[in-house]
């Protein structure tokens, strides 16, 4: 890869063109597409509160709000803990 290098957002995708190189020269740029898209892990959930319509002595019931991102890819499922 060569370039300058990116300044790009989580979620941003790069729509990019390659040129292979070998010893004779450069081919023609590829069909542009979208090669890469940058991702991370999510931010964690907000607003987390008890949810009484469900809390009894055996079940703890709890509600809250997707994070601000998802990272760029969707989030797959949520684990509790508690101590």
């Amino acid at each position: 890869m060569s370039g300058e290098p990116f300044n790009l957002a989580f979620g941003d995708s790069v729509f990019s063109r390659i040129v292979a190189v070998n010893y004779y020269g450069e081919s023609v740029a590829s069909e542009g597409g979208n090669g890469a898209i940058i991702v991370t892990v999510p931010t964690p959930p907000i607003n987390l509160i008890d949810n009484v319509s469900v809390t009894s002595a055996f079940i703890i019931g709890l509600k809250w709000d997707a994070g601000y991102s998802s990272g760029g890819s969707p989030v797959l499922d949520y684990r509790i803990t508690y101590d």
